[in-house]
């Protein structure tokens, strides 16, 4: 979004006109100003903001800027502005905060609210009991539709959300969900019981982040229930906190694919440093099993001398055959993050995969059969030497791109670490292997 307008304002010290640009923009945007600004401007321009919407604004923005806002703000502006936060962004914002910040928003909390917070700092992270809220509406199955919708207009209003209500017993059991549309809908003298859904999807406390995310997207859910050992409701999880969560999960296995250390933190934000201590590790692992291709060409380095024109088409195999697993590894990551794939399907992705590159390394062979030999000019045993290991390579890389990450997802790893750069290792040791056991077969060297 085009900032200028504000930026200009802001110079200008035009702050009546700023403030009244600010209350017409949407919260996100605001948020995305801020973020830009540095840590005395941004409280003088955060401080413009209406007090009804400072809170919400602050819960778009960066952990950074968060932070800095903390520290700024005098205890009651922060007493404040802690308060008008809903429950889990509360949570989220002292599990960054620095120590003193952490100890300025307890003092201020009641001691109802402060065991609530250890409870939920306590939960593991990335499980669904960190990710939950506790503001929701609950209702008892005894209820009338009157007597629910009573309750809903005297809690909704500090609730995250109030389109589904959930049933509880009396120990807090979960019972089943009513929807808010079913219940404008019914006739006020109606119970709870003849309206409710029972055979309600929900999650458990120590629930990874991830299979919660699955769970929504299986359902098509805009919230879902989270209970503890006992079946007790103890908190929801909306679908916005789930957005959070694919694309965290997303961007790591952006990472592990790029074979780096995933990190939350924004790039240009994090040092040098930091960066190439977090790239460092897979590439020494990468380099240290890229050796092996090193001792095979030592191995062959005879064969390369007597016959000089086979080292000419090294780079195109190793690369066509990264490229290829590449390719099947994708896809078939993809597959097993959206939950298409299990380790049952391991012999239909073997049969998929194979069929594929049979086609693929046919067409590819066949053409640069073409090339070599008619093109190029290089003599009949080399052209065959090579395409007949292109056509093996091919295979190869997209069998072990295909399976791979099926047999990392079995052993509890992160399929993503089976991406690109491991796979193009492994298919380079293969195809040197290959390539001159096959010239060794035709050339005879």
């Amino acid at each position: 979004m085009d900032f200028t307008l504000l930026e200009s304002l802001l110079e200008s010290k035009d702050f009546f006109k700023l403030k009244r640009e600010l209350s017409e923009m949407q919260l996100a945007d605001i948020a995305e100003f801020l973020d830009q600004l540095d840590g005395k401007t941004v409280l003088l321009v955060f401080r413009l903001l209406p007090k009804e919407k400072a809170a919400d604004v602050f819960s778009y923005l960066s952990n950074d800027q968060q932070k800095q806002i903390c520290v700024l703000v005098n205890d009651q502006e922060l007493a404040q502005l802690v308060d008008e936060l809903d429950f889990d962004d509360k949570i989220d914002l002292i599990e960054e905060m620095p120590a003193n910040a952490v100890k300025k928003i307890l003092k201020n909390a009641t001691e109802t609210e402060r065991k609530l917070i250890n409870q939920f700092l306590n939960y593991p992270e990335r499980s669904a009991g960190s990710l939950m809220t506790i503001e929701f509406v609950d209702i008892k199955k005894e209820m009338t539709v009157k007597e629910a919708l009573h309750r809903i207009r005297s809690l909704g209003f500090n609730k995250d959300t109030i389109y589904t209500c959930y049933v509880i017993t009396a120990t807090r059991v979960l019972e089943g969900i009513v929807e808010l549309k079913d219940l404008v809908l019914a006739p006020g003298d109606q119970k709870i019981q003849d309206l409710m859904e029972t055979g309600v999807v929900f999650v458990g406390t120590h629930d990874d982040q991830e299979d919660v995310a699955d769970v929504f997207k299986k359902y098509d859910l805009l919230s879902v229930p989270v209970v503890d050992n006992e079946q007790r409701l103890v908190g929801i999880i909306t679908i916005d906190d789930i957005v959070d969560v694919m694309e965290q999960e997303a961007t790591e296995d952006f990472h592990r694919m790029a074979a780096i250390e995933p990190s939350d933190e924004v790039y240009l934000d994090t040092s040098i440093f930091i960066l190439a201590r977090r790239r460092i590790i897979w590439l020494l692992v990468l380099m240290v099993s890229a050796t092996f291709t090193g001792m095979i060409l030592s191995k062959y380095e005879a064969a390369l001398e007597s016959v000089v024109a086979l080292t000419f088409f090294i780079p195109m195999l190793m690369d066509t055959g990264g490229n290829a697993g590449s390719q099947a590894s994708t896809l078939v990551i993809r597959s097993l993050t959206l939950g298409e794939i299990e380790y049952k399907d391991f012999w239909k992705v073997l049969c998929k995969e194979v069929g594929v590159s049979m086609i693929v390394g046919f067409i590819l062979a066949a053409l640069n059969f073409i090339r070599i030999r008619f093109v190029q000019g290089y003599s009949l045993g080399i052209s065959l030497t090579v395409t007949v290991t292109l056509f093996f390579t091919v295979l190869l890389a997209k069998v072990v791109g295909g399976l791979l990450p099926i047999v990392a997802k079995k052993l509890k790893f992160d399929p993503a670490i089976m991406a690109s750069p491991l796979i193009t290792t492994i298919v380079d040791t293969f195809s040197l292997l290959i390539y001159f056991g096959v010239a060794s077969w035709i050339l005879g060297i």
